[in-house]
Protein backbone atom coordinates (compact mmCIF):
# COMPACT_ATOMS: atom_id res chain seq x y z
CA UNK A 1 0.00 0.00 0.00
CA UNK A 2 1.43 3.19 -1.09
CA UNK A 3 1.42 5.58 2.10
CA UNK A 4 -0.72 8.29 1.82
CA UNK A 5 -2.83 11.00 3.75
CA UNK A 6 -6.60 12.95 2.67
CA UNK A 7 -7.59 15.29 4.77
CA UNK A 8 -11.07 16.17 5.44
CA UNK A 9 -11.10 19.81 6.83
CA UNK A 10 -10.85 20.85 10.92
CA UNK A 11 -9.01 17.50 12.64
CA UNK A 12 -10.50 14.91 10.08
CA UNK A 13 -8.05 12.67 8.28
CA UNK A 14 -7.68 9.28 6.62
CA UNK A 15 -3.80 7.86 6.86
CA UNK A 16 -3.39 4.75 4.44
CA UNK A 17 -0.39 3.26 6.34
CA UNK A 18 1.23 0.36 7.56
CA UNK A 19 -1.31 -1.87 4.91
CA UNK A 20 -4.04 0.70 7.23
CA UNK A 21 -6.76 2.82 6.54
CA UNK A 22 -7.14 4.65 9.70
CA UNK A 23 -9.74 7.79 10.29
CA UNK A 24 -8.41 10.18 12.75
CA UNK A 25 -11.13 12.35 14.14
CA UNK A 26 -13.57 12.11 11.80
CA UNK A 27 -16.09 15.09 10.78
CA UNK A 28 -17.69 13.66 7.96
CA UNK A 29 -21.10 15.68 7.87
CA UNK A 30 -23.98 17.22 9.61
CA UNK A 31 -23.18 20.05 11.76
CA UNK A 32 -20.38 20.87 14.54
CA UNK A 33 -22.18 22.12 18.03
CA UNK A 34 -20.94 23.17 20.87
CA UNK A 35 -22.06 22.75 24.28
CA UNK A 36 -24.25 24.60 25.84
CA UNK A 37 -25.79 25.10 22.18
CA UNK A 38 -25.33 26.29 18.94
CA UNK A 39 -25.08 30.42 20.10
CA UNK A 40 -21.91 29.78 21.11
CA UNK A 41 -20.45 28.04 18.13
CA UNK A 42 -21.35 25.95 15.28
CA UNK A 43 -19.29 24.49 11.90
CA UNK A 44 -20.42 23.81 9.11
CA UNK A 45 -18.91 22.05 6.27
CA UNK A 46 -18.57 23.26 3.04
CA UNK A 47 -20.56 19.42 1.98
CA UNK A 48 -20.38 16.35 3.64
CA UNK A 49 -17.98 13.57 2.72
CA UNK A 50 -18.22 9.63 2.32
CA UNK A 51 -17.54 7.27 5.08
CA UNK A 52 -14.41 5.72 3.81
CA UNK A 53 -14.25 2.73 2.92
CA UNK A 54 -12.34 -0.40 4.13
CA UNK A 55 -11.04 0.65 7.60
CA UNK A 56 -9.88 -0.90 9.89
CA UNK A 57 -8.87 1.83 12.90
CA UNK A 58 -10.56 4.71 14.30
CA UNK A 59 -8.10 6.69 16.03
CA UNK A 60 -9.36 9.40 18.25
CA UNK A 61 -6.75 12.19 20.16
CA UNK A 62 -9.96 13.97 22.06
CA UNK A 63 -13.16 13.41 23.26
CA UNK A 64 -14.43 17.10 22.52
CA UNK A 65 -17.17 17.39 19.79
CA UNK A 66 -14.56 18.32 17.16
CA UNK A 67 -12.74 15.25 17.61
CA UNK A 68 -15.43 13.30 18.55
CA UNK A 69 -18.31 14.28 16.39
CA UNK A 70 -21.13 12.20 17.38
CA UNK A 71 -23.21 12.26 14.09
CA UNK A 72 -20.45 10.93 12.17
CA UNK A 73 -19.30 8.54 14.30
CA UNK A 74 -22.92 7.16 14.12
CA UNK A 75 -22.42 6.37 10.63
CA UNK A 76 -19.04 4.03 11.49
CA UNK A 77 -19.67 0.36 11.96
CA UNK A 78 -19.67 -0.47 15.43
CA UNK A 79 -17.28 -3.80 15.28
CA UNK A 80 -14.26 -1.23 14.14
CA UNK A 81 -11.21 -0.69 16.05
CA UNK A 82 -11.20 1.80 17.92
CA UNK A 83 -8.10 3.61 20.03
CA UNK A 84 -8.47 6.77 21.58
CA UNK A 85 -7.81 9.05 24.93
CA UNK A 86 -9.88 8.60 27.67
CA UNK A 87 -12.28 10.96 26.97
CA UNK A 88 -12.33 9.51 23.43
CA UNK A 89 -13.18 5.97 24.57
CA UNK A 90 -15.75 7.02 27.25
CA UNK A 91 -18.19 9.07 23.57
CA UNK A 92 -17.24 5.94 21.27
CA UNK A 93 -18.57 3.44 24.60
CA UNK A 94 -21.43 5.03 24.82
CA UNK A 95 -22.39 4.87 20.93
CA UNK A 96 -21.57 1.37 21.44
CA UNK A 97 -18.16 0.35 19.22
CA UNK A 98 -17.18 -2.91 20.58
CA UNK A 99 -13.25 -2.94 20.54
CA UNK A 100 -11.83 -0.09 22.15
CA UNK A 101 -8.22 0.59 22.97
CA UNK A 102 -8.25 3.35 25.62
CA UNK A 103 -4.81 4.86 26.00
CA UNK A 104 -3.22 7.40 28.18
CA UNK A 105 0.34 9.52 27.29
CA UNK A 106 2.99 6.89 27.70
CA UNK A 107 1.18 4.20 26.61
CA UNK A 108 0.97 1.97 23.59
CA UNK A 109 -0.50 -0.51 21.50
CA UNK A 110 -0.15 -2.15 17.76
CA UNK A 111 -3.02 -2.72 15.46
CA UNK A 112 -1.70 -4.88 12.41
CA UNK A 113 1.68 -3.83 12.31
CA UNK A 114 1.01 -0.33 12.86
CA UNK A 115 2.62 0.93 16.79
CA UNK A 116 0.52 3.83 18.34
CA UNK A 117 2.45 5.22 21.14
CA UNK A 118 -0.06 7.85 22.81
CA UNK A 119 1.57 11.37 23.85
CA UNK A 120 0.57 14.55 26.07
CA UNK A 121 -1.46 16.20 24.17
CA UNK A 122 -3.89 19.56 24.83
CA UNK A 123 -5.25 20.22 28.07
CA UNK A 124 -8.66 20.41 27.85
CA UNK A 125 -9.01 20.65 30.38
CA UNK A 126 -7.91 16.84 30.97
CA UNK A 127 -4.78 16.25 29.05
CA UNK A 128 -5.67 14.96 26.00
CA UNK A 129 -3.92 12.56 23.62
CA UNK A 130 -0.84 13.29 20.52
CA UNK A 131 0.00 10.18 18.97
CA UNK A 132 3.82 9.00 17.45
CA UNK A 133 2.58 6.25 14.59
CA UNK A 134 5.68 4.03 13.63
CA UNK A 135 5.39 0.72 10.70
CA UNK A 136 7.87 -0.59 8.68
CA UNK A 137 9.91 1.89 7.00
CA UNK A 138 7.64 4.76 7.91
CA UNK A 139 6.51 7.11 10.89
CA UNK A 140 4.41 9.78 11.47
CA UNK A 141 3.72 12.11 14.54
CA UNK A 142 -0.05 14.15 14.70
CA UNK A 143 -1.22 16.55 17.63
CA UNK A 144 -4.84 18.66 16.58
CA UNK A 145 -3.67 21.90 19.05
CA UNK A 146 0.07 22.45 18.34
CA UNK A 147 0.94 20.64 21.25
CA UNK A 148 4.62 18.53 21.76
CA UNK A 149 5.10 16.74 24.79
CA UNK A 150 8.59 17.29 26.26
CA UNK A 151 9.10 13.73 26.88
CA UNK A 152 9.21 13.08 23.62
CA UNK A 153 12.86 12.00 22.87
CA UNK A 154 14.64 13.62 19.45
CA UNK A 155 14.39 11.03 16.56
CA UNK A 156 13.49 11.25 12.85
CA UNK A 157 9.83 11.01 11.93
CA UNK A 158 8.95 11.49 8.07
CA UNK A 159 5.44 13.43 8.50
CA UNK A 160 3.89 15.45 11.19
CA UNK A 161 0.58 16.63 11.12
CA UNK A 162 -0.04 19.97 13.39
CA UNK A 163 -1.98 22.99 13.19
CA UNK A 164 0.78 25.81 11.63
CA UNK A 165 -0.93 28.84 13.06
CA UNK A 166 -1.46 30.18 16.44
CA UNK A 167 -5.29 30.96 17.59
CA UNK A 168 -6.40 32.03 20.59
CA UNK A 169 -9.23 34.24 22.39
CA UNK A 170 -8.92 37.57 24.18
CA UNK A 171 -8.10 37.16 27.78
CA UNK A 172 -8.50 33.43 27.63
CA UNK A 173 -5.00 33.50 25.42
CA UNK A 174 -4.09 31.16 22.80
CA UNK A 175 -5.87 27.63 22.78
CA UNK A 176 -4.17 26.42 18.93
CA UNK A 177 -0.71 27.16 19.18
CA UNK A 178 1.01 25.71 15.98
CA UNK A 179 2.74 28.24 14.55
CA UNK A 180 4.67 28.84 18.31
CA UNK A 181 5.57 25.16 18.53
CA UNK A 182 6.87 24.23 14.72
CA UNK A 183 10.31 25.42 15.32
CA UNK A 184 10.32 23.08 18.08
CA UNK A 185 8.46 20.10 15.86
CA UNK A 186 10.57 20.20 13.02
CA UNK A 187 13.94 20.37 15.49
CA UNK A 188 12.66 17.33 17.53
CA UNK A 189 11.93 15.06 14.47
CA UNK A 190 13.22 16.64 11.16
CA UNK A 191 10.62 15.89 9.44
CA UNK A 192 10.42 15.27 5.57
CA UNK A 193 7.04 16.77 5.18
CA UNK A 194 4.87 18.65 7.97
CA UNK A 195 1.06 18.55 7.01
CA UNK A 196 -1.42 21.80 8.03
CA UNK A 197 -4.42 20.51 9.86
CA UNK A 198 -7.20 21.42 12.95
CA UNK A 199 -7.64 25.72 10.90
CA UNK A 200 -8.77 24.09 7.42
CA UNK A 201 -11.37 22.62 5.05
CA UNK A 202 -13.37 26.02 4.18
CA UNK A 203 -15.29 25.19 7.54
CA UNK A 204 -18.07 28.28 8.55
CA UNK A 205 -18.46 29.03 12.25
CA UNK A 206 -21.06 31.06 13.48
CA UNK A 207 -21.44 32.32 17.21
CA UNK A 208 -20.16 33.64 19.97
CA UNK A 209 -16.71 32.17 20.04
CA UNK A 210 -17.23 32.42 15.83
CA UNK A 211 -17.34 36.36 16.43
CA UNK A 212 -14.11 36.88 19.18
CA UNK A 213 -12.08 34.65 17.11
CA UNK A 214 -13.08 36.97 13.89
CA UNK A 215 -11.25 39.83 15.22
CA UNK A 216 -8.20 37.76 16.77
CA UNK A 217 -5.01 38.03 15.74
CA UNK A 218 -3.27 35.17 13.76
CA UNK A 219 0.18 34.09 13.77
CA UNK A 220 1.97 32.14 11.45
CA UNK A 221 5.33 30.59 11.22
CA UNK A 222 6.18 29.60 7.13
CA UNK A 223 8.31 26.89 6.32
CA UNK A 224 9.19 25.19 3.55
CA UNK A 225 8.68 21.98 4.56
CA UNK A 226 4.90 23.00 5.49
CA UNK A 227 2.21 21.71 3.14
CA UNK A 228 -1.71 23.27 2.83
CA UNK A 229 -3.43 20.03 1.99
CA UNK A 230 -6.22 20.31 -0.43
CA UNK A 231 -9.72 18.69 1.24
CA UNK A 232 -10.64 15.30 -0.57
CA UNK A 233 -7.39 14.51 -2.41
CA UNK A 234 -4.63 12.40 -1.23
CA UNK A 235 -1.02 13.29 -0.71
CA UNK A 236 1.31 11.03 -1.03
CA UNK A 237 3.33 10.68 2.26
CA UNK A 238 7.29 10.26 1.79
CA UNK A 239 8.75 8.14 3.43
CA UNK A 240 12.31 6.35 4.85
CA UNK A 241 11.34 3.24 2.85
CA UNK A 242 10.04 4.78 -0.45
CA UNK A 243 13.10 6.93 -0.68
CA UNK A 244 15.20 3.87 -0.04
CA UNK A 245 13.52 2.21 -3.01
CA UNK A 246 14.32 5.37 -4.93
CA UNK A 247 17.26 4.98 -4.52
CA UNK A 248 17.96 1.56 -5.31
CA UNK A 249 16.25 1.68 -8.45
CA UNK A 250 18.10 4.47 -9.51
CA UNK A 251 21.22 2.60 -9.12
CA UNK A 252 22.98 1.17 -12.48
Amino acid sequence: MRSQATYFGANGWLLEIAECRVLVDPWLSGPLVFPPGAWMLRGELPHPWPVPENLDLLLLTQGLADHCHLPSLKLLPRNLQVVGSTAAAKVVKRLGFEHIETLKPGETCTIKGLNIAATAGAAVPNVENGYLLDWTGGSLYLEPHGVLDPKLASRPVDTVITPVIDLGLPVAGDFITGASVLPNLIERFTPRTVLASTTGGDVTFTGLISALLSGAKIKEQPDPRVVIPVPGKAFKLETEAESQDRINTAKP
